[in-house]
């Protein structure tokens, strides 16, 4: 390896180890915050470690009076659910249809998806939305969000998707036909399996997004409070005038706020190196 080789791989690894310490830093922050007692949070809010850690904060957190965390996670734990599983059909079934599917206008039907690339329509949508949820008598709450959610459409993620089938024989799918199998069984029974990283992905990202949504949760929440997710709950917290009596429980929900992210990512990291690398540079 010639000198300048070396020097340029030494600066590499030195950025490298700065980005990850101004990435992890924050996490590790919150983290110790969470074992501190409140007064120490107040008095030391520079100090980054405590001498004397304890869980009593997590406890606090769960029988809280002005903080419901167990009924927030539940919140957080089925709108999160069902938000993965319709992003993941709906990637899944139009990637399918516009690789393998042979129709006319697929095309521009395509075309016409992917202009949600270039236009952010924002806050402008939200009070449509709620035109249609009151005409069709649907409350204003998670599951409202979910019945707009259910006829969202990510192109993102159905170009990932049928990239990534352009890279399986169609052989398999005719050979699949020839058995007997109709459009909809090759596709659940044939070719779903063989998209595991690609769906470990797109899982991740609707997850992470999912579970840290708070502009349109709270939104849809503000007439409910009891329904809000548990972002939403830490945000509305930090704002009340209780905020400052109560900084050891809301370091404490926001690190339970982190970890299944954090535990997702780390059970399906092979699969989401893998599946984003393949959708991105096959097809």
């Amino acid at each position: 390896m010639r000198k300048s080789d070396k020097t340029y791989a030494r600066i590499t690894v030195v950025l490298l180890c700065a980005l990850m310490i101004i990435v992890v830093f924050p996490l590790l922050y919150v983290l110790s915050s969470s074992l501190k007692t409140n007064s120490e949070i107040i008095a030391y809010p520079g100090k980054l470690f405590t001498a004397h850690p304890t869980f009593q904060n997590y406890i606090d957190a769960f029988t809280s009076d002005v903080f419901d965390l167990k009924h927030m996670i539940w919140n957080s734990t089925y709108y999160t659910f069902f938000s993965v599983i319709f992003t993941l059909l709906s990637s899944v079934m139009c990637g399918y249809v516009f690789a393998r599917g042979e129709f006319k206008l697929d095309k521009l039907l395509l075309g016409c998806f992917s202009l949600g690339l270039f236009f952010s329509m924002g806050s402008v949508t939200i009070y449509p939305t709620f035109d249609i949820l009151n005409f069709l008598h649907i409350p204003r709450s998670l599951i409202g969000l979910l019945f707009t959610k259910f006829f969202s459409i990510g192109i993102v993620n159905i170009y990932l998707v049928r990239s990534y089938i352009y890279s399986i024989p169609k052989e398999i799918d005719e050979a699949a036909e020839m058995d007997g199998c109709n459009f909809p069984n090759v596709l659940f029974r044939v070719i779903m399996p063989m998209l595991k990283p690609i769906i470990a992905t797109i899982g991740i990202v609707a997850f992470q997004g999912s579970w840290n949504d708070y502009l349109l949760p709270m939104i849809f929440t503000l007439s409910n409070p009891k329904s809000r997710p548990l972002v939403v709950g830490l945000v509305a917290l930090s704002h009340s005038g209780e905020a400052a009596a109560n900084y050891n429980i809301m370091f404490a929900g926001t690190t339970l706020a982190l970890l299944p992210v954090l535990i997702a990512y780390a059970f399906l990291n092979k699969y989401f190196v893998s599946g984003l690398s393949a959708g991105a540079v096959k097809g």
